[in-house]
């Protein structure tokens, strides 16, 4: 049983990092005159790498918060309705956590390396 759900959470996670790297490729594409500006004043590729990565990192934060949310939630009910003993530990939030961030990080990567290899001109001529 443990198997199976390590396996449908593993499934879940790379579902979810290619919606994330999609939304992400698609935030490059319409913010590629941004991109441009920013590197005709000065930016560097890694000033661009680290906006597209901290902005996923926050979408996928958010996701892992609203799910933590859900799940404390849940349990919560469950206990009072069902009338069973649950306990969420501390470890468990923290490591859903660490897995949000690592899909962020891994996925969001490829479109921010897109977005910091963009070459100056060619973003503000984009239309």
């Amino acid at each position: 049983m443990s198997g199976l759900l390590a396996a449908i959470a593993s499934i879940s996670l790379v579902v979810g990092g290619i919606g994330i790297m999609n939304i992400m490729l698609v935030s490059v594409t319409e913010r590629t005159r941004e991109i441009g500006l920013r590197k005709a004043v000065g930016a560097t590729p890694g000033d661009i790498l680290r906006q597209f990565l901290v902005e996923s990192l926050v979408l996928c934060s958010a996701g892992g918060a609203i799910g933590v949310l859900v799940g404390v939630g849940g349990s919560q009910l469950l206990q009072r309705m069902a009338g069973w003993n649950v306990a969420v530990a501390p470890y468990s939030v923290l490591l859903a956590f660490g897995f949000a961030a690592a899909v962020g990080i891994s996925f969001g990567l490829w479109p921010a390396k897109r977005a910091a290899s963009l070459s100056a001109i060619d973003a503000l001529r984009y239309e």
